[in-house]
């Protein structure tokens, strides 16, 4: 019994310490992906954002089909995986950081190809990877 308070007490006394030392160490990676220009960006009343989506089935079907083809594909990033997409009336808006200009065009042709030639309005911007 001994040992384990003994055991369970190293184990909270690191835990501790982690959490002291970890958030700190993160901060610089906080700073890096700071998006609050974005979010600014979103909160203009004319920009298209996640919330002024309808609950059209017709709209949402097509915002659940490129997401799913979105997410399929292994070979994009994290970022690319997280784009917003918003449909309105059949026109889909697509937001958010990708990695590459590749990363970038095989999204919209995922769009594309969902929603039509000339219903897809890109907004992506390239995030290149920082070192």
């Amino acid at each position: 019994m001994t040992e384990k308070r003994l055991s369970f007490g190293w184990f909270a006394l690191i835990l501790g310490a982690l959490l002291v030392v970890v958030p700190n160490h993160l901060g610089a990676a906080q700073d890096r992906s700071d998006n609050t220009k974005m979010n600014e960006r979103d909160r203009n009343s004319s920009e298209a954002t996640a919330d002024q989506q309808k609950n059209v089935r017709s709209d949402r079907d097509i915002t659940q089909q490129i997401r799913q083809s979105i997410t399929k594909d292994k070979s994009l990033s994290t970022y690319a995986h997280n784009v917003k997409v918003i449909t309105q009336n059949g026109s889909v808006t697509l937001k958010g950081p990708v990695r590459s200009e590749e990363e970038k065009k095989s999204v919209e042709a995922k769009a594309t190809e969902v929603a039509g030639p000339n219903n897809v309005n890109s907004e992506l911007t390239i995030e290149p990877e920082s070192k």
